[in-house]
C-alpha cells in the first residue's frame, strides 16, 4: 500500500534533499588539487553566519561525536578542573570525554526534562573552589528534547569564572540562532546528519580567537583531531591536514545555496512552526509531552508513553506507516518516543506524522482522535502564513 516509501522523523540522521545528493554525485576531485581549496574556502566561510562565528568553520571528516572529542582534546590537560551541564545523555557524553583526557569533572546534574537555568548554574560555579578551565554545555539536549539557554547560560560563565564557554550544538546549528561572540561561547561543535541536512561523516567547529589562544598553547597529547594542524592547514592552504570527505563537502556546499535561498531567519522561523505544530497537534488528542513550552526545542519533541498501549506506538508507526522515529535513551528508554523534525522537514511532513500518530492511536486504543491533532496543526499554520 505504501509502496516501497519510508518516511524518517528521527532525531538524526534526517532526510536528504534530492538536490544534495544530486551535488554529492558531482564527479570526485583530488583533495590536493586546485578546485578543493575553492570549496572548502566557500563552505567555511558560508557557514560562519549559520554558526554565528567570526571566524571560518573547521570541517572534520568524522561524525559528531569526534567534534566534540576534538573541543575536549585541545582544551583539556590532565587534572584540569572542568564543569559540564548534564541535562540528559548527551551532556553526560560531554563529560566522559572530558574525564576520559584526565579531567576534574564537576557535573551539574539537570532533572532529564528539563532545561538549565542561569541561577542554577551561577550557585553551582560558585561552590567550586578551584580555577575552572572550561565550562561545556548542551544547546539542544538531543535525548530530552530540550533546548538550554545558552545565551544566558554563557553571560554567567564569564561573569563568574575565566573559562572556555564551550557548547555541543550537533542537534540543532541550522535551525536555531546562534551569536558566538554575543552569547561568549568559545567553540561550538556540530554534525552533519541533524539540522544541516547531510548524511553522517562530517563535524564542524567554530572557534573564537580566545579558544585559537588557548587550544595553540594545550599540552595535551592528540593527533587527528588536533585543531592546531587543521587551523595551520586552513590558513595556509585553504585546505585539510588529512583526506577530507569531498563528495559530503560538496553536499554542505548545497546546503548553504539552500539556506541562502531560503533565509536563514526564515529557516529559524521553519523550524519555531514545526515545533509549535507538532506539539500543539499532540496536546490536541492529549498525548503527553516530556518538556515544558518553554523548554522545548524547534528539532526535537519527545513524547511520553505512560501505558502499555502507548509503548507500542513506535512499533506501528513503523510497521504500520512506515513511519521511524526516535526511542528513549539510558534510563527514558521505553519511557519516551522523539520526533525528529529539523533540517529537510516541512509543515506537510508534520501533517503526515500526526496523521499516523492518530491512526496508531485509533488501532491501539479505539480512541477516535481522526482529524484532531491534524486540524489543530494546521490552524497553528494557517495562523504563521
Amino acid at each position: 500500500m505504501l509502496l516501497d516509501q519510508h518516511y524518517l522523523f528521527a532525531p538524526g540522521p534526517t532526510p536528504i534533499p534530492d538536490r544534495v545528493k544530486a551535488a554529492m554525485n558531482q564527479p570526485m576531485i583530488a583533495h590536493r588539487s586546485q578546485e578543493f581549496p575553492k570549496l572548502l574556502e566557500d563552505v567555511s566561510t558560508r557557514l560562519m553566519p549559520v554558526f554565528g562565528s567570526e571566524n571560518p568553520v573547521t570541517v572534520l571528516a568524522g561524525s559528531g561525536t569526534s567534534a566534540l572529542e576534538a573541543a575536549a582534546a585541545n582544551v583539556i590537560e590532565a587534572n584540569d578542573h572542568i564543569v559540564v551541564i548534564v541535562a540528559g545523555a548527551f551532556g553526560d557524553r560531554f563529560a566522559a570525554i572530558c574525564e576520559t583526557f584526565g579531567a576534574n569533572v564537576h557535573r551539574l546534574n539537570i532533572e532529564w526534562g528539563n532545561t538549565c537555568k542561569p541561577k542554577q548554574l551561577e550557585e553551582f560555579l560558585q561552590s567550586i573552589p578551584n580555577d575552572i578551565k572550561a565550562v561545556f554545555a548542551t544547546y539542544c539536549e538531543t535525548s530530552t528534547a530540550i533546548l538550554n539557554p545558552i545565551k544566558d547560560l554563557g553571560a554567567v560563565v564569564k561573569r563568574l569564572t575565566n573559562a572556555l564557554y564551550i557548547v555541543d550544538g550537533v542537534s540543532c546549528i541550522g535551525a536555531v540562532p546562534v551569536d558566538m561572540k554575543g552569547w561568549n561561547i568559545d567553540i561550538l561543535v556540530a554534525g552533519s546528519q541533524k539540522a544541516l541536512m547531510l548524511p553522517p561523516g562530517l563535524a564542524f567547529v567554530a572557534i573564537s580567537d580566545t579558544a585559537r589562544e588557548v587550544i595553540r598553547n594545550c599540552k595535551a597529547q592528540r593527533f587527528y583531531l588536533d585543531l592546531n594542524r587543521y587551523l595551520a592547514s586552513y590558513e595556509t592552504e585553504k585546505s585539510t591536514p588529512f583526506t577530507p570527505a569531498v563528495s559530503l563537502i560538496y553536499g554542505a556546499q548545497e546546503v548553504c545555496n539552500m539556506f541562502e535561498e531560503e533565509g536563514f531567519e526564515n529557516v529559524i522561523k521553519r523550524h519555531q512552526l514545526l515545533k509549535t505544530m507538532t506539539r500543539e497537534g499532540l496536546k490536541a488528542i492529549e498525548i503527553p509531552l516530556l518538556t515544558s513550552d518553554e523548554d522545548a526545542s524547534p528539532t526535537v519533541t519527545a513524547v511520553r508513553t505512560l501505558d502499555a498501549p502507548s509503548k507500542q506506538m513506535k512499533k506501528m508507526l513503523k510497521d504500520k506507516f512506515a513511519i521511524t522515529v526516535g526511542g528513549g535513551q539510558k534510563k527514558l528508554k521505553g519511557e519516551i518516543f522523539r520526533i525528529g523534525h529539523m533540517g529537510y522537514c516541512t509543515p506537510f511532513d508534520i501533517i503526515k506524522v500526526l496523521g499516523s500518530i492518530e491512526m496508531t492511536l485509533k488501532f491501539l486504543q479505539g480512541t477516535n482522535v481522526l482529524g484532531k491533532a491534524v486540524k489543530r496543526a494546521e490552524e497553528v499554520w494557517m495562523d504563521h502564513v
